[in-house]
């Protein structure tokens, strides 16, 4: 692994963490934070640095959540969540495009947080129902980082190809 890609991931994983705890809340909030996961994966779609940013980005969103014993259910989503969507994106990677990288995005967010919701239950229990939960925080997320996704993954690649701070085959 470069140090390049070190700073790259690391910044990715800081900056899901000030969009994290920048958004307002009303108790619960959307967490952006997958937003990064996931554009870290489609720049570096190897195991060990999927590894690294879904420990990363598990632990600094369980630090900076406000659900109620957050912590390790973030750790476990981010962890499980970042290996399913490097096989979804290793299986889609042929047909690679903003659309299909935001698609990948919305069912990224879908299972992280069934995993969240379903490891908080387990572990600390739920403050309301988890259709609910799902409905209500799953659902807007996945619509509201899909369409993030899809204005981001432009920029960040174009910036990408001009520094060559990344490879790109």
């Amino acid at each position: 692994m470069k140090t390049k890609q070190l700073v790259l991931m690391a910044l990715f994983v800081g900056i899901g963490a000030v969009l994290h705890l920048v958004v307002p809340s009303g108790g619960m909030k959307p967490d952006f934070s997958l937003v990064m996961l996931f554009l870290g994966i489609f720049l570096f779609p190897d195991r060990k640095s999927v590894l690294l940013l879904g420990i990363a980005t598990g632990i600094v969103s369980g630090l900076t959540t406000n659900f109620p014993g957050g912590l390790y259910p973030n750790i476990i989503d981010k962890f499980i969540t970042s290996f399913i969507f490097l096989g979804l994106y290793i299986l889609f990677r042929k047909g690679q495009s903003v659309i299909v990288n935001s698609l990948l995005t919305a069912v990224g967010t879908v299972i992280s947080g069934t995993i969240f919701l379903t490891s908080a239950l387990i572990i600390a229990g739920l403050p309301a129902p988890f259709v609910i939960l799902f409905t209500t925080i799953v659902l807007p997320t996945t619509l509201i980082n899909s369409i993030f996704m899809f204005v981001l993954y432009p920029i960040v690649t174009t910036i990408a190809k001009r520094t060559k701070i990344i490879e790109f085959a």
